[in-house]
């Protein structure tokens, strides 16, 4: 079952709890109205809401549906739609519809773990996230994701339950992807942080990415003296044949037709993937001399 059906699954059953709510109120008014006493229940009603009595049980909802029909990214998903759910309860954070997308949801939820490594999270991150999904996504579709991201910086994630779950039902060309992305996210501020880097290498083991690829994507972004030599899996030994072998191989495992099955969007921030590949083979030749 693919997360857009679970999400799905998780909506219908607020909704259906929202409208037996609804009616049940209703119905408890018009009661009290007959009796005499509809100033004063609808008195108690207002103070109930904004006590919050039925404006908390949403997120319990839909985190126990997430997890019946999601795992442990279910779970995550249900518990931020149904803290959303609350929210439209009380007249704001209002959702109307449901983001697109495995990529996505995985987006959401482990660049939440990443921006959470270092105890802190900064507006660069915030912006760059932003930025990705409006870009990618569109305002609407964007504005939806930002909102469910907020919700689920403030839960505990569980990395390794969620990553392997990512693993399991994900391709590897967009797990690649995927930790491009995550990358993106910690060089954000330009600045090296140690507990980033190091949550997105746990990440990626437990998504099943090889530890040469990490390094190639790694060395996309934390730059070091032979960095264009890590980013194509080679060593500085190699002979120029062999770089001309491992560019070809390297264009091939990233090129963005690769994720092309995850929509024109994506399919375009996996060019950037692309063209750091070319800088890299470009930076080598530079260096050799090679034509």
């Amino acid at each position: 079952m693919g997360i857009g059906e679970i999400i799905v699954i998780i909506i219908v059953g607020i909704v259906i709890y929202a409208v037996f709510s609804m009616r049940k109120k209703s119905s408890a008014q018009t009661t009290d109205q007959k009796s005499g006493t509809g100033n004063s229940t609808g008195e108690q009603n207002a103070g109930y809401r904004k006590s919050g009595g039925r404006g908390h049980y949403g997120k319990w909802i839909g985190g126990g549906l997430g997890w019946v029909f999601g795992g442990p990214i279910g779970v995550i998903l249900g518990l931020a739609l149904g803290s959303m759910f609350d929210g439209m309860s009380n007249g704001k954070n209002a959702y109307r519809g449901t983001p697109r997308g495995d990529f996505a949801m995985s987006l959401l939820i482990l660049s939440a773990a990443v921006m959470k490594a270092d105890k802190k999270i900064v507006r660069s991150e915030l912006d760059f996230v932003r930025s990705f999904f409006i870009n990618q996504f569109g305002e609407e579709e964007g504005a939806r994701l930002i909102l469910m991201l907020r919700e689920i910086l403030k839960q505990d994630i569980n990395v390794q339950e969620v990553s392997i779950q990512v693993g399991q039902y994900m391709d590897y060309p967009a797990r690649l992807q995927l930790l491009h992305f995550l990358f993106g996210i910690a060089a954000s501020d330009n600045q090296y942080h140690p507990e980033e880097v190091e949550m997105i290498e746990t990440i990626a083991g437990f998504i099943g990415i090889s530890s040469s690829d990490f390094t190639s994507v790694k060395a996309m972004f934390v730059k070091s003296t032979g960095w264009a030599y890590d980013v194509l899996e080679i060593t500085s030994s190699a002979s120029n044949d062999e770089v001309k072998k491992a560019y070809r191989e390297m264009a091939k495992k990233h090129h963005p037709d690769k994720v092309g099955n995850l929509g024109e969007d994506i399919k375009k921030a996996a060019t950037e993937k692309f063209q750091k590949i070319n800088a890299a083979y470009e930076e080598i030749k530079k260096q050799r001399g090679i034509n």
